[in-house]
């Protein structure tokens, strides 16, 4: 396998639809800014769903990152350079943050001084449960996160430059402890932007569902993007089927890790049948967002399952990306059914702005992480899983 320096070429199609991507971002976000002025608590409630989605995308990057620098091999050293990529745009999220800052009280009941004063429940949670102090650890997270991200990303350059043992080392001892830190930060993360939607409700596995999702979106982008840079890119002549059944391999043990957190919090909760519990499975379980129930457990799990047991799936780098990115589409539902059913209990509350600010924010996303790719050589030049 070479190491050189090898680039996105100006007519590779990556590079021809990152514009494209950012206008059609453009246009979603413009259309996000109507929505707000017509209907802001339908807007904040479509941005958070899409919010958690592309921010999941990006921690998932990092995540990953810090798993490969921990373990090494191979598989992580080829998607390096997407990894960081994606990784490189947490700045970018913590500015789209502001408008669930903004949006709060829009979100969350226990942000509302009057529905508090009657819920001696929201009155005992307040300590912790406060607009001040959500905004806080907000930017502690993210302060945390690019921190991590951007010691990794200049470490990785100086390997470059270098071909020094010693960043290798400095990487692999900050993602031992970034990985720690990642798990203690998405867990109050989790909490906050997501559990506390219901806040009467609690689950001490519900952090792992979301990390467990987190990595299978990452995995649903990067492959498709690694696949197309080896089909028809400047890394045809240097990747080979071994590297994508690593990655096919890696891919099926995090979509069984996330069905394994899900299906072990469904059925500690239906043995308990607390009322403390069940009330924020009952809509999802029953009515219209059963359907959505339906497909995650047969599109985010079954069929992938299925699928990504065959060798020969692993090994064909388009039939890997057609699993990759029906994974990635579907973890967007998973997110949309972990979020709505806290606002409508009775219907699916379709709204052009979840359209609307998902593709915003995903051609924003995708032109910037695109962006970022063109800045870097795709593979670590002296990286030593590299023969």
């Amino acid at each position: 396998m070479a190491t050189a320096a090898l680039h996105i070429a100006p007519g590779h199609v990556l590079n021809r639809i990152r514009r494209p991507a950012l206008i059609v971002g453009a246009i979603g976000l413009a259309a996000c800014v109507a929505g707000w002025i017509v209907d802001p608590t339908q807007f904040f409630r479509a941005y958070l769903v899409a919010y958690l989605f592309w921010t999941g995308v990006t921690l998932g990057c990092l995540a990953i990152l810090m798993l490969q620098h921990v373990t090494g091999g191979t598989w992580g050293a080829v998607i390096r350079r997407l990894l960081e990529s994606g990784s490189r745009l947490l700045p970018m999220m913590a500015v789209l943050f502001v408008p669930i800052a903004v949006g709060v009280r829009h979100l969350y009941e226990w942000a509302r001084p009057e529905v508090v004063a009657g819920d001696a429940v929201l009155q005992f949670k307040s300590l912790y449960l406060n607009v001040p102090f959500f905004l806080v650890r907000a930017a502690i997270y993210f302060v945390a996160w690019i921190v991590v991200a951007r010691l990794l990303n200049a470490w990785s350059l100086d390997q470059d430059r270098t071909a020094a043992h010693a960043p290798v080392r400095r990487m692999e001892l900050l993602s031992r402890g970034g990985l720690v830190l990642y798990g203690f930060t998405i867990t109050y993360a989790s909490v906050d932007w997501i559990m506390s939607l219901a806040p009467h409700w609690y689950s001490t596995i519900f952090p792992l569902i979301v990390m467990g999702g987190q990595a299978v979106s990452a995995f649903g982008l990067v492959i498709p993007v690694f696949a197309l840079l080896v089909i028809d890119g400047p890394l045809h002549d240097v990747i080979t089927a071994k590297q994508f059944q690593d990655l096919g391999n890696l891919l099926l043990a995090f979509v069984m890790l996330w069905a394994y957190f899900a299906f072990s919090q469904y059925l500690l909760i239906w043995c308990g049948n607390l009322k403390e519990e069940i009330p924020w499975y009952l809509p999802r379980t029953t009515g219209p967002w059963y359907v959505i129930a339906l497909l995650l457990m047969v599109f985010h799990f079954s069929l992938p399952f299925v699928l990504l047991l065959m060798r020969g799936v692993k090994r064909r780098p388009q039939v890997l990306m057609c699993v990759a990115v029906l994974l990635f589409i579907i973890h967007y539902f998973d997110v949309f059914w972990l979020v709505l059913p806290s606002f409508s209990h009775d219907r699916i509350p379709w709204h052009w702005l979840d359209l609307a600010s998902v593709i915003g924010l995903g051609g924003l996303w995708i032109g910037a992480f695109l962006w970022q790719l063109t800045l870097q050589p795709l593979l670590p030049i002296n990286d030593p899983a590299l023969p």
